[in-house]
């Protein structure tokens, strides 16, 4: 039986199946919300689904939920997978509502469910959040206004929850993928490069080691995994 439980947003995603695999692997209780409704499986065998929106609260509050129903395996990390790209034109040609969702759809989820983790995590004696911000946040190019400030805001929260947390025992570190070998994207990109991606699993790996006892001492970390790209 699982002796921890994680909470991953976005499990059902290119990236969000690798790392609840990864989880599951390492002997992990992984709980996946999804707006979807979905049964349950046996513990152990495939992850926890619940269904929740978490642009809301009261859907973030129900993920946390079922996060912690489990007294025997308590919920020791959160992983923030939950966000969207769109691009657009310069910011003089981007109308402020596309602006917005971007903002909502990367900064909010990620909020809502680490607000409403975070009593919990503390009551469990720590544990650890992992965001994912990207690349862009750190290098910018034009045609993405709302995403890069969107994926900046991400990793400006994560290293505010590092600050204010860590006498408590809770750590939070940001990974900050390039672009990811996922089937949307090479979709979206047929003619790239895809060698130069990063897999999925890969990134998996790292997020793992961040959420776990291994990486103890790291909290407040930006971690590039940029693959060749």
């Amino acid at each position: 039986m699982a002796e921890r439980t994680v909470l991953v947003t976005g499990g059902t995603g290119g990236l969000g199946g690798a790392v609840t695999a990864a989880f599951l692997t390492a002997g992990w209780r992984v709980v996946v919300p999804d707006r979807e409704s979905a049964g349950t499986a046996p513990a152990g065998t495939a992850p926890v689904r619940v269904t929740a929106d978490l642009l809301e609260p009261a859907g973030a509050a129900r993920a946390v939920e079922a996060a912690t129903a489990d007294p025997a395996a308590p919920l020791r990390a959160v992983v923030n997978l939950v966000g969207g790209y769109a691009s657009g034109g310069l910011v003089h040609e981007t109308p402020v509502d596309e602006f917005d969702r971007m903002l909502r759809l990367n900064l909010r989820p990620t909020y809502l469910v680490t607000q409403a983790a975070l009593p919990h995590l503390v009551a469990a004696g720590g544990g650890a959040v992992v965001c994912v911000s990207a690349r862009a946040a750190v290098a910018p190019f034009p045609g993405a206004a709302g995403y890069v400030t969107a994926k900046a805001a991400v990793l400006a929260f994560a290293n505010a929850v590092a600050v204010e947390y860590r006498q408590r025992g809770v750590r939070c570190n940001t990974v900050l993928p390039s672009v990811i070998d996922t089937p949307a994207n090479r979709a979206a990109q047929p003619d790239a490069d895809h060698r130069r991606w990063v897999p999925p699993a890969e990134i998996a790996a790292v997020i793992r080691f961040l959420a776990s006892d291994d990486s103890a001492p790291t909290s407040g970390a930006s971690i590039p995994v940029y693959g060749r790209a």
